[in-house]
């Protein structure tokens, strides 16, 4: 069944089209994703299709009681806003029915309240807090509800808002480079959790994993056209392959029949009469059909390296804290002339701290760092540290660096490293202070790769490229001769450029001397050996009868256990009669109640205990 129907869409800034002519539709349960360059429309595409913005032509029409779902790039919430706030004020039809549900009852609207409880009984609404603890619980978070959000870390408000995203239990799910912020293992959680859902999912991500064993479709927005390739990413890549090879083929053509036409238009005004004028038009036309159709230039990446001496850098039992957390200690390590290392680990684990000490601008708690005399270190941080706020354009800045850098044994200008990194020639030509947060950070990345390092490190440096720009860093990385040290949560990315790992957990980093999709294999399977083993058998306990202390508290709880029972069996009353308020408000009254089960199971499991003992 469609779910979506999008009908002759079109969208225009600044006098460029971004998208038009847009007719695709989306199937039940299907899993859609998006691909195109940075700055192609894709998120405003997905703003479209969700209300956010307004289209300029067009049509968008979703089944009846379909329940769309946005998860943003950004999470937004108002100043002051808690984690439950953050649920009730999505803004979802959903959670707006509990919202008004719960003003009619305060405004004793009888006939409002008596509608809206039937329509949240037949929806089932009463538990989505309650889900909602559950996936914060999945996802990491283990915060309070009345936790304020703006508390929380970037990594941490973006697995609230998927939390808030699976809650809500939508039909239709629009998502904004979802793992953006988010380690390695909330983003596996992610992908089962896509994986398992029965909604129709339209995702924006560069992640490559999550296109290939998540989506079923291909979207890919080129040249202000979107191209439907149905199948996994790796299907869709051979299918581009040959739309490009066909398009190819047209341009050489047109290219053979210019150069005769080109050579006839030379001879000079004898061989052109008057009516000759109809061919002087046509190769003007076909001179404007002419392209380059190749969206990567096809260059090997090599670049020009200092000498690396024989020491590079050593660590020497370093370790380093905050407080009372301790992120890692005893750590040691000599860097060799070739090593490409990954660096994994959760949220909050210490992978930028290591980075940092290993580049000079932290201390270690303890343990210290020796770096050799022709080690040039080139970091790419997240914060951007180095890079000028306004004043310069990117080209000009580049080019303080280094008018020129090798590939491949050829020279290339900064003009064209900053295209092949996805800027415009009227973008690098622009002044660095109105550049959005993405394109500074990719200009930073660029100006690190033409400092002439020969130790990189770089910390998430995908975030903010699409997957074409990325390849090409990929590309670069994989002729790099020198020393490589990457923090990324893009597993394809690892695997491409990195052959051994660096994995920070238990506050210890472990040396891995192999590529991320090996480790993985070989974790799983020592987990699923782990799982199928049949569990140790406890020695039973002989049975001795109770003490008198014990006696005692059996019977107190068993009058506990009843009081509590009686009191979550007056609060489902509640939820079905409009008229209690002297509990609370229904968010308060839902608390109770969760709470309750939880106080009750809890207090069960002891009792049953001791009766076993009697």
């Amino acid at each position: 069944m469609n779910v979506l129907s999008i009908e002759k869409l079109g969208k225009t800034v600044n006098d460029s089209p971004l998208f038009c002519d847009v007719t695709l539709g989306l199937e039940e349960g299907e899993c859609v994703g998006i691909v195109g360059r940075n700055g192609a429309g894709k998120t405003t595409f997905l703003n479209v299709v969700a209300g956010i913005t307004g289209a300029d032509e067009g049509r968008i029409s979703r089944a009846t009681g379909s329940n769309l779902v946005t998860l943003t790039q950004n999470v937004v919430f108002r100043e002051g806003a808690t984690l439950r706030d953050y649920l009730y004020e999505s803004g979802n039809m959903y959670t707006e029915l509990l919202l008004s549900y719960e003003k009619a009852l305060k405004e004793g609207n009888e006939k409002l309240y008596n509608g809206l409880q039937s329509r949240i009984e037949h929806e089932s609404l009463w538990d989505i807090e309650t889900s909602y603890k559950a996936y914060l619980s999945k996802f990491g978070i283990d915060f309070p509800l009345d936790k304020q959000m703006e508390e929380l870390s970037g990594g941490e408000r973006k697995k609230v808002a998927l939390a808030r995203l699976f809650a809500l239990r939508p039909t239709i799910m629009l998502l904004d480079e979802p793992t953006n912020h988010l380690d390695i293992r909330t983003i596996e959680i992610l992908e089962n959790e896509l994986r398992a859902s029965e909604a129709a999912v339209v995702i924006v991500t560069h992640d490559r994993y999550i296109l290939n064993s998540v989506c079923t479709t291909i979207w890919e927005l080129d040249g202000s056209r979107f191209y439907r390739h149905p199948g996994s990413y790796e299907s869709y890549l051979e299918r581009r392959a040959e739309r490009i090879a066909m398009l190819q083929k047209e341009q050489d053509r047109l290219a053979s029949i210019l150069r005769r036409e080109l050579v006839w238009l030379a001879r000079g005004p004898q061989a052109r009469t008057g009516k000759d004028k109809n061919r002087k038009e046509r190769i003007e036309g076909m001179l404007s059909l002419v392209r380059n159709v190749q969206d990567v230039p096809q260059t090997a990446f090599s670049s020009v390296e200092r000498r690396l001496g024989k020491k590079i850098l050593e660590i020497d039992d370093v370790g380093k804290g905050f407080g009372d957390r301790k992120l890692f200690s005893g750590f040691s390590y000599a860097f060799k002339k070739g090593d490409r290392i990954g660096v994994i680990g959760d949220n909050g684990s210490g992978k930028s701290t290591l980075l940092d000490i290993i580049a000079g601008l932290t201390e270690p708690d303890c343990g210290h760092i020796d770096k050799g005399v022709n080690t040039f270190i080139s970091y790419y941080d997240q914060l951007g540290r180095s890079l000028p706020r306004q004043g310069k354009t990117a080209l000009e800045y580049l080019e303080d660096i280094s008018s020129r850098v090798v590939f491949a044994g050829r020279e290339i200008s900064a003009e064209r490293l900053l295209e092949l990194f996805g800027f415009s020639r009227t973008k690098m030509r622009t002044d660095i202070g109105v550049y959005s947060g993405g394109e500074r950070r990719r200009l930073y990345l660029i100006s690190k790769l033409m400092a002439n390092p020969n130790f990189l490190i770089l910390d998430e440096p995908t975030n903010d490229l699409d997957i074409q720009t990325m390849e090409n860093l990929e590309e670069y990385l994989a002729s790099f001769s020198g020393v490589s040290l990457i923090v990324s949560h893009d597993r394809a990315f690892l695997n491409c450029t990195c052959s051994s790992l660096f994995v920070i957990e238990d506050g210890q980093v472990h040396n891995v001397p192999t590529t991320y999709s090996d480790w993985r294999k070989t974790r799983d399977e020592g987990q699923k050996r782990l799982s199928s083993q049949p569990a140790p058998q406890r020695p039973k306990r002989e049975k001795k009868g109770l003490s008198y202390k014990e006696r005692k508290e059996m019977e107190a709880l068993e009058a506990e256990i009843e009081a509590l029972e009686e009191e979550k069996a007056r609060l489902e009353a509640s939820f079905s009669d409009p008229g209690t308020t002297s509990d609370g408000s229904l968010a308060e009254r839902s608390r109770r109640y969760e709470e309750l089960g939880e106080i009750i199971e809890e207090k069960s499991v002891r009792y049953f205990f001791l009766a076993e003992q009697e």
